[in-house]
């Protein structure tokens, strides 16, 4: 996980981004054997226990996907407030067609 202030500027400085209602995804591509995520719920989600929940439910959501992961990026995740009112199915297709058209699983795109 991300969780270095440098690491999330890096990403909001220069990468590309791909987006859903759900959620906003920012890519770069690093040179690490790994592919490692950051999530920003900002206060517009809700109270912290709101916030803490969506951040658990995107956590497990990626480790189930952890198996199909492409080495060497960095994603940071934005949650839109519209990601409280889904279910755990409608937020883990969200994430994986956003990660997929990134690149982040299966093939890369440019």
């Amino acid at each position: 996980m991300l969780s270095r202030p440098q690491d999330f500027a890096a990403i909001q400085g220069s990468g590309m981004t791909r987006s859903h209602p759900l959620l906003t995804a920012r890519f770069l591509r690093t040179d690490l054997g790994m592919t490692r995520f950051g999530i920003a719920t900002g206060r517009r989600i809700g109270v912290a226990v709101v916030r803490n929940r969506v951040r658990r439910r995107l956590r497990e959501a990626l480790r189930s996907m952890a198996p199909a992961f492409q080495p060497g990026w960095d994603v940071l995740i934005i949650v839109r407030p519209a990601i409280v009112e889904a279910d755990y199915r409608e937020v883990v297709g969200a994430l994986h067609r956003t990660l997929a058209r990134g690149g982040a699983i299966g093939g890369t795109t440019a």
